[in-house]
């Protein structure tokens, strides 16, 4: 606003210079205000206009339908529904699942498997019954397929904001997981303290408590020598109940410990997750940045190569495998979306180019198994593959992360952002809840907006959170998509929001009336998700 625009007496009078400063600031302020609001709105628009492109649809022959067990969409659906001999046409019926009549919601069409974009926006949240008929003429002569489903609520900023600093939340919470008297326990003993009875998974927890040690002592160097002993006894108690060298699965420190949760189970029982050692050799690699002691960087280049020699030439791994035989225990290939992760992290952060060869192979037998099949099953050391269909437990934790490590190559192609944003959108329209309904009793059971973990576990979970967002975060950074950067920040702003704000301790759970002990790898990845949105916020 230029000067002559003001009052002269409100301008040029010195007595009055304290009022026009304050007009001023009230008036960008306002500015600001109108122009948030406005991209505010440019952006849900444009969530809206994406919420009508399906996601990967079985017709367009990509991939089969993957969709026979989902339950709820956010992305205008199609399904597999098989033609009718005779019919001249299909008419889809939308209704509310509560089947009152008042309301329905039709379009026509050449094929009963197509996708419901052109009513997509029309159709009201809630739990809605869709119905395909053949027709001929006006007349129904068969029903083609019927499905039940949750026509979820859309993406509709603003979301609460956070309610402190990312940084000064993720110190919080850093703060916490230190402070835990089984965490504690690491400074005098090399073994870890089983009243925390998820240590029952060193790998996945006994790695993560090195990594955040490792972190707490970066981000707070007056606790640096109390974490770094936490952090290498830790250590020592993984390098201690590894295998071997020589051994099949040498230098891999088990999956399961003690007699706990599922680890007491006959099938776990001597087993091995094959993906879990790589959260040990990652740890190893952030006490080997903060220590630069050769013995870490070492033990996480051991890991990695007999990952290299459990490769099959068609670049694939077992999924499970005996803890001393290294035999697989099934026939299920695991997906390698951690492993990929791993190589992508030595060759940019290392420099190391040995494993090329692997990482290509891994990269193909994803691509021409997961992505062609869709198929991202949860494999998860506290559950099992068996006896499960194609489709019927599918989860955010494979998609969103394999979508990260595509967006985060120095060399992304055109068909894998493709893949990427695709593997995003399903998680999306999968896992993420932006709002929930009311249940009878009045409440909202969920935390919103909130992410799901898989069809067999529909949980909202700050991991999977942390998941979801980190892709967005990626594919912001990859294309400057301004939509996925306030989906992210929707997601990690309620970290903030569900931070116990006595004690830092960010919940595992984002459930009303559910206590459940809060998993310190979940943890992990919300201390990190948090730090690189305020590194996000500060470029």
């Amino acid at each position: 606003m230029q000067s002559k625009q003001l009052q002269p007496n409100i301008y040029h009078n010195p007595q009055n210079m304290k009022l026009q400063r304050l007009f001023l600031a009230t008036l960008l302020l306002l500015c600001v205000a109108c122009n948030t609001e406005s991209d505010i709105e440019r952006l849900n628009s444009q969530a809206l206009e994406e919420y009508n492109i399906p996601v990967r649809p079985g017709y367009e022959g990509r991939n089969p339908y993957w969709n026979e067990f989902a339950t709820k969409f956010t992305y205008a659906p199609a399904f597999d529904f098989k033609e009718v001999e005779g019919a001249e046409h299909y008419l889809y019926t939308v209704t509310p699942k509560d089947g009152n009549g008042e309301e329905s919601w039709t379009m026509q069409a050449d094929k009963p498997y197509l996708s419901l974009t052109p009513i997509w926006q029309q159709i009201e949240v809630g739990y809605v019954t869709l119905k395909v008929e053949a027709m001929q003429a006006d007349k129904a002569i068969a029903t083609a397929g019927e499905r039940t489903f949750f026509r979820d609520f859309p993406f509709k900023a603003p979301y609460h904001g956070a309610i402190r600093g990312y940084r000064e939340s993720a110190l919080l919470a850093l703060l916490h997981i230190h402070n835990m008297r089984p965490m504690q326990s690491w400074e005098t003993a090399q073994t870890p303290d089983m009243s925390y009875q998820l240590n029952t998974y060193p790998c996945k927890i006994i790695g993560s408590t090195i990594s955040l040690e490792v972190l707490l002592a970066k981000l707070c160097p007056e606790l640096k020598d109390d974490a770094l002993l936490i952090a290498e006894n830790a250590a020592r108690f993984l390098i201690a109940e590894s295998r071997a060298e020589g051994d099949p699965l040498a230098f891999f420190p088990p999956t399961y410990y003690g007699n706990y949760i599922t680890s007491g189970a006959a099938r776990n029982k001597g087993k091995t997750m094959t993906m879990e050692a790589l959260t040990a050799a990652n740890a190893f690699l952030d006490l080997y940045d903060l220590t630069q002691k050769q013995e870490y960087y070492d033990r996480a280049i051991n890991i990695t190569n007999t990952y290299a020699r459990l490769q099959a030439e068609d670049g694939s791994l077992p999924i499970k495998m005996d803890f001393a035989t290294g035999e697989p225990v099934n026939e299920v290939k695991a997906l390698l979306h951690p492993l990929l992760d791993h190589l992508q992290r030595l060759e940019q952060q290392y420099g190391v180019t040995d494993y090329a060869e692997m990482l290509t192979k891994a990269e193909q037998w994803m691509q021409q198994h997961t992505l062609s099949s869709f198929d991202m099953t949860g494999q998860f050391e506290d559950g099992t593959v068996l006896g499960l269909k194609p489709y019927e437990n599918l989860t955010n934790c494979t998609a969103a992360p394999y979508a990260t490590y595509l967006l985060g190559k120095s060399d992304t192609s055109k068909q894998e952002l493709s893949d990427a944003i695709d593997l995003i959108r399903f998680s999306e329209d999968q896992f993420v809840f932006w709002d929930t309904i009311y249940k009878h009793h009045g409440i909202k059971i969920y935390h919103t907006p909130c992410v799901m973990e898989q069809y067999k576990y529909m949980m909202p979970i700050d991991h999977s959170a942390c998941n979801v967002a980190n892709a967005w975060l990626s594919l912001y950074e990859e294309t400057g998509d301004e939509l996925a950067l306030m989906k992210a920040k929707a997601l990690i702003d309620n970290i903030t929001i569900l931070q116990n704000a006595n004690t830092g301790m960010i919940p595992t759970f984002w459930r009303n009336f559910f206590t459940g002990e809060d998993w310190i790898n979940c943890t992990l990845l919300s201390i990190q998700t948090l730090l690189r949105m305020e590194e996000i916020e500060i470029e």
